[in-house]
């Protein structure tokens, strides 16, 4: 379908330029909801699509769409969960209302945004991308373009397999190794097919993590969407020793994410980052970020469910416990 100069989709018009009529129904994309209308004619279809007006993203023809919760496990004062929830709210509206969020929409994810690959240029302009050779990098589609140069650029690209929910829970991305081009190995549905699956014994020590975000602040205070698997990815590799001290922790997102300091609540288990990369400028919170949480995992703040559906933390709790 014809891109306009905005990066919009053109309406497909019929012949003698009239748009079709017949059929029309509601889809999301990018644009939000849309209006598709078909016809056929001499066996051609012709599709026209135009953003719904009076509809809010993320809704199809007027109808809710269901937004993921992952924050009811989690573990913390409550004050301190209520006012993470409240600003998840208020960020996911404001990206919505100022329509900088990507499909599939912003409200229960780490939104992706207009402008992330502007942001992971950004990124791969700065010493530290220069110097390491291997990084960590969240599945989030914001952060696919930070996978996709990486790779490009010759690192080795470690990816959990979202929520952690296998027994070898990374995607292993060899830049030697691809079966096909960066773009399409650094999605997910690439990666299970290009990377090969490695427990966390297998992984080798990590020069640079990056991370999605919800919100962050100029200080480092980062915000994910809830689930804390960022933070067990980095409890997990701390513990193993492939991550250090010196090891540079990113996040890659819109300035509407970004807070000043002191604006983004934490908790004992959160982990701050160092530098903050937006598509306009580069923050960084080296000077002024909180300590890391010391490495290993808080098993009083897991709940029963959370660590049966994670393999690796029900294995190691399983041997913690063996006489």
């Amino acid at each position: 379908m014809p891109a306009t100069s905005g990066g919009g989709l053109s309406p497909s018009r019929g012949p003698g330029g009239a748009l079709p009529r017949r059929c029309p129904t509601y889809r999301t994309t990018h644009l939000g909801p849309v209006r598709v209308a078909a016809a056929s004619k001499t066996s051609r279809l012709w599709l026209a699509l135009e953003p719904v007006r009076g509809l809010p993203a993320g809704q199809d023809g007027g109808v809710p769409r269901s937004v993921p919760r992952h924050d009811r496990d989690a573990g913390g004062p409550a004050e301190v969960l209520a006012a993470k929830a409240a600003l998840r709210e208020e960020v996911w509206a404001a990206m919505s209302a100022a329509r900088v969020a990507r499909f599939p929409g912003a409200a229960g994810r780490i939104p992706n945004f207009t402008g992330a690959e502007a942001a992971a240029e950004r990124l791969r302009g700065l010493p530290e991308w220069r110097r390491a050779g291997t990084l960590k990098v969240n599945p989030d589609l914001p952060q696919l373009p930070v996978r996709q140069r990486a790779l490009e650029d010759g690192k080795t690209v470690y990816m959990a397999v979202p929520r952690l929910a296998e027994a070898e829970p990374f995607f292993a991305l060899d830049p030697d190794h691809l079966s096909e081009p960066p773009r399409k190995a650094a999605s997910i549905s690439g990666a299970a097919r290009s990377a090969h699956r490695v427990s966390l014994a297998e992984l080798t020590p990590v020069d640079l993590v990056v991370m999605g975000s919800v919100a962050v602040g100029e200080d480092g205070a980062r915000l994910g969407k809830g689930g804390g698997f960022a933070d067990l990815e980095f409890a997990l590799a701390g513990a193993a020793g492939l991550i250090g001290p010196g090891t540079v922790t990113a996040t890659t997102v819109h300035e509407l994410q970004v807070r000043p300091a002191g604006m983004v609540p934490l908790t004992a288990h959160d982990v701050p980052v160092d530098l903050v990369i937006t598509p306009d400028r580069v923050i960084d919170c080296r000077g002024r970020r909180g300590e890391r949480p010391a490495p290993g995992i808080r098993w009083p703040e897991l709940t029963e469910e959370k660590i049966a559906a994670i393999p690796l933390l029900a294995s190691q709790r399983a041997r913690q416990h063996r006489p």
